[in-house]
């Protein structure tokens, strides 16, 4: 009996491609597996691809409500973003399908996992990292990296590759961006994104929605409701968290939200630039943030702010099956057990306007936040503070001042 390698396939052409590869170097049983995180219409016809390229049975796992409630989730809840634009939606998948691939070939019995990831970019570490931490007796295959057997570097090659092995599917020798969707979000790189001289040809690009500038003149208001912390509904329609995405996603991409240009620092030392629509994602943030404001104090917000960003790097980085996401994680769900209230909103044009928040744990006192005098705030009080909270640099200035004075002597 062959032995079987588990294919992460996605139905495009690489991992098209990998599938007579597999079975000609390696003389492998080809498990596909189509892991499913909300990229929509990209999954039809992928059965009978798989099976005309060879491959003996075809997995497609619905993951979407498990990549919404626990990866999504806790990303919300930290407000963790990469270098303060990227909303990680490719970042956070990539653990959940990693999961799911290894559980498939504990199924199958596999012997090896097999993705199509390029050797220059993120994807390869954390699908591998992701690997390692479950199934470390499980080996990995890489073909970009395997560039003494896999010699296809086009995808003029790949498709004359498939046609030498009877495999004639209507792929196109086109360039185009290459994309990375989901429930989340989408991503764009390549073509006139290489140059970070080049502006984006935004109505050739975009999928999700409208630039600013083709978004409505007129804006819409909308109301969230969260619980702990949790996004629960949206204009008073409670729904699971993966439909208040799609919903929210609507929304957004009709006002042109969630459109950002990034030149980001990647995990193997260089940088790429990339297009992402998050129209959903940048609302939910933006809500949840608008509620934390109300209801953090300030120690726990400065503490949160920096857990956010160690948080988003762990992510960014493959590092999800960990000691340290996991700690970093309980800190945030602590943080978030009165993260609870109603906000609302504007969409206008690109921007999300706030329009209001309420919370039954709000710290905010309007008597004492009043410039009105009240109870529970003395103005003479401030004298002491201020005395005691800066006698640092009182001291400090003064010792420079009787320096000064000996020096010029």
């Amino acid at each position: 009996m062959k032995e079987k390698v588990v294919l992460a396939y996605s139905g495009g052409l690489d991992t098209t491609a990998i599938i007579p590869w597999l079975k000609e170097h390696f003389n492998y049983d080809v498990v596909c597996c189509c892991i499913d995180c909300g990229q929509g219409s990209e999954l039809d016809g992928l059965e009978e691809r798989a099976k005309l390229s060879g491959a003996s049975k075809l997995y497609i796992e619905d993951l979407v409500d498990d990549f919404a409630e626990n990866y999504i989730v806790p990303c919300v809840q930290a407000n963790a973003t990469y270098e303060n634009k990227y909303l990680l939606g490719t970042s956070m998948a990539r653990p959940a399908i990693a999961k799911r691939l290894v559980e498939i070939a504990r199924k199958e019995g596999a012997v090896a996992i097999c993705h199509g990831a390029t050797g220059k970019g993120n994807d390869q570490i954390r699908f591998e990292l992701g690997i390692k931490a479950l199934a470390p007796d499980i080996k990995i295959i890489a073909p970009w990296r395997m560039t003494d057997v896999w010699t296809m570097q086009s995808r003029e090659d790949e498709i004359e590759y498939c046609k030498q092995h009877g495999i004639d599917l209507p792929f196109s020798a086109d360039s185009s961006y290459s994309r990375d969707r989901n429930l989340w979000h989408i991503s764009h790189e390549g073509l006139e994104l290489e140059d970070p001289a080049n502006e984006p040809n935004y109505k050739h690009l975009l999928v999700l929605g409208n630039s600013p500038e083709e978004a409505p003149e007129e804006g819409e208001y909308v109301t969230m409701t969260f619980e702990h912390g949790v996004p629960k509904s949206v204009n008073g329609k409670e729904m699971k968290v993966s439909d208040i995405i799609r919903e929210l996603n609507r929304l957004g991409g009709k006002h042109g939200i969630g459109i950002v240009d990034i030149v980001e620092n990647r995990v193997v030392g260089m940088k790429s630039r990339g297009v992402y629509e998050t129209p959903g994602g940048t609302i939910l943030y933006e809500a949840h943030q608008q509620l934390e404001e109300l209801i953090l104090d300030r120690d726990t917000t400065t503490v949160k702010m920096n857990m956010a960003n160690k948080f988003a790097q762990i992510i960014y980085e493959g590092k999800w099956f960990t000691p340290l996401r996991e700690a970093v994680q309980a800190f945030i769900e602590k943080t978030q057990e009165n993260v609870t209230g109603e906000v609302k909103f504007k969409l206008y044009k690109g921007n999300i306007i706030k329009a209001g928040t309420t919370s039954p744990y709000s710290l905010y006192n309007e008597s004492i936040a009043s410039f009105k005098t009240g109870d529970l705030y003395d103005h003479h009080d401030a004298d002491g503070f201020i005395n005691l909270f800066g006698l640092s640099l009182k001291v400090r200035a003064m010792k420079e001042q009787e320096l000064s004075k000996k020096n010029n002597k």
